[in-house]
């Protein structure tokens, strides 16, 4: 046995069960540890940004940390813009980096770098193994920092002779810390403050956002008359109809000012308090309202649910919650099912919301439609919602190759930008091998549409034919279809609501990947 085999007998051992991989030749040990052992199921992605993306959607779903395996420092820096999602998700995710023999480091060879530097910058924790010994030793302590709190990004660093030389045995499982539970006097102080406010909301995020907890804020709410918020962009909400709904807060600044303005007190479970996404002249950046009273309660580390569940009893709140998405009106035709002008983001909306199958998963990174699809199908069938938490783009289609192999039983639909899209493109080609059950919809509008609305609203002056070509994904046009298949997922491209209503129905009705190219016809806010 060696290094790489005890370290994979340690990870199955602890639970973890797949690994996104990309590797190099510093990994070959490792790629045969994992060609060797049937409780690890690897999954080739064709970049680094897919595999760390696609362990994102992976742990959003299952709670449980993938691995990544990935190619030095080059390969890590390749991956980072979905580490910073990940991160920003509070997702468990375990990095294995592949680095030069240590005796190989001191000759400075090409691909030489400081892979812990790269590591640390969106990790929370960060080890390079000591001898082959020690290397099953820093899996098992991996797991235990993975799953710490609401979950971490744990990257191990392998010297590639401590894979290949010889070593005694695996490492036994490490405990997982259970999340710490909020006193009962921050309890007692958050319970006092909901009763003596007049206008007072719960901003949610974190788990606080899954069915348990949003059952405890509904009647929390009932109880209180208190607003029920959330963030911009959340890893996993779970909403449509016989969910309690929530208030998203709007993406612009002005728009989240007026959707928090008037209110008295804030109590903050699993979320911090909101700040303008990106910073605008003459603009705040802080967003909660200067005579507003604020309490966090739980951070997103901490037993958010709990917390609800203790607050609903500390507020004597058991009546059921009244703030219920309901179910649409049967047998009435969905307008855009026969409608054979433009397709617009209403139009996606409104099959969208008649045609989502019961407990899909949704991956939303639609940019400018997706403003409109998400209230646009609050009343769609009960289902998960996976956002594009930390900004980064390129995160929509790793996310649903994760969810997809996290649950295999369930279809994902991803709701993708065109020109996100792009920069994770080669996971199509992941989705096809594995015959992942996913339904990819690019709102196709040519453009960075959401650059052109950010253009004027940092007054950065008129713009002239040069700045909006930088901004225009025209000349040529992107053939989504002949991208999608030849990548291997069926595609097809709809241009008019009734085409988009008749091919959605027809993809989300059969297992497997496809691609619908929704040419989206879309008025620009102001």
């Amino acid at each position: 046995m060696n290094g790489a085999d005890n370290l994979l007998d340690t990870l199955i051992a602890g639970g973890v069960e797949v690994c996104f991989a990309n590797p190099g030749t510093s990994e070959m040990q490792l790629v045969s540890a994992i060609g060797n052992r049937d409780g690890m199921r690897a999954i080739l992605c064709l970049f680094e940004g897919v595999a760390s993306g696609a362990a994102d959607g992976y742990a959003r779903m299952t709670d449980t940390p993938a691995l990544t395996l990935l190619h030095l420092g080059s390969g890590f820096a390749n991956s980072m813009a979905n580490q910073h999602n990940a991160m920003r998700a509070h997702v468990p995710l375990i990095n294995l980096v592949g680095d030069h023999a240590t005796w190989h480091q001191q000759y400075d060879a090409p691909l030489t770098s400081d892979v812990a530097a790269h590591a640390a910058i969106p990790s929370d924790w960060v080890r390079v193994s000591e001898s082959p010994d020690d290397l099953a030793q820093a899996g098992a302590e991996a797991i235990q920092a993975a799953q710490t709190g609401a979950g971490g990004i744990a990257t191990v660093i392998v010297p590639a002779n401590h894979a290949w030389e010889d070593a005694k045995v695996a490492a036994e499982p490490l405990p997982v810390p259970r999340r710490t539970r909020v006193p009962e006097a921050s309890i007692a102080r958050a319970a006092a403050v909901l009763k003596s406010a007049r206008t007072p909301a719960l901003f949610l995020g974190g788990r606080a956002l899954r069915e348990p907890g949003l059952d405890a804020a509904g009647r929390i709410a009932r109880a209180t008359g208190a607003r029920l918020l959330c963030e911009t962009f959340s890893a996993r909400l779970q909403r449509g109809v016989g969910r309690v709904a929530v208030e998203r807060l709007p993406y612009f600044a002005e728009e989240a000012l007026q959707a928090l303005a008037g209110l008295d007190r804030i109590v903050f479970i699993g979320a911090r308090p909101p700040v303008s996404f990106f910073a605008y002249p003459g603009k705040p950046s802080w967003l909660t309202p200067e005579d507003c009273e604020t309490l966090e309660l739980a951070t997103v580390d901490e037993d958010v649910e709990q917390a609800l569940l203790d607050l609903a009893d500390a507020l004597s709140a058991h009546e059921p919650a009244n703030v219920v998405a309901p179910a649409p009106e049967p047998e009435v035709e969905t307008p855009a099912a026969t409608q054979h002008g433009p397709l617009t983001p209403l139009a996606l909306g409104q099959s969208l919301s008649a045609l989502l199958p019961e407990n899909a998963i949704v991956t939303d990174e639609a940019a400018t439609c997706g403003m409109a699809l998400y209230p646009l199908t609050t009343q769609a069938a009960a289902h998960d919602w996976l956002s594009l938490t930390g900004g980064a783009i390129g995160i929509g289609l790793p996310l649903a190759l994760g969810a997809s192999v996290a649950c295999p039983e369930r279809k994902v639909v991803a709701l993708q930008a065109d020109g996100s899209a792009m920069y994770t493109v080669q996971a199509l080609w992941t989705m096809a091998r594995e015959q992942t059950d996913v339904t990819v919809v690019i709102m196709n509008n040519r453009s960075y549409a959401i650059l052109n609305i950010e253009l004027a609203r940092v007054g950065a002056g008129t713009p002239t034919p040069k700045t909006l070509s930088m901004l225009d994904l025209s000349r040529p046009d992107i053939d989504w279809v002949e991208i999608a298949r030849g990548m291997g997922v069926p595609a097809t491209r709809a241009t008019t609501p009734a085409e988009f209503h008749e091919q959605f129905e027809a993809a989300v009705a059969r297992p497997g990947p496809a691609l619908i190219d929704a040419v989206v016809t879309q008025e620009l806010p102001g």
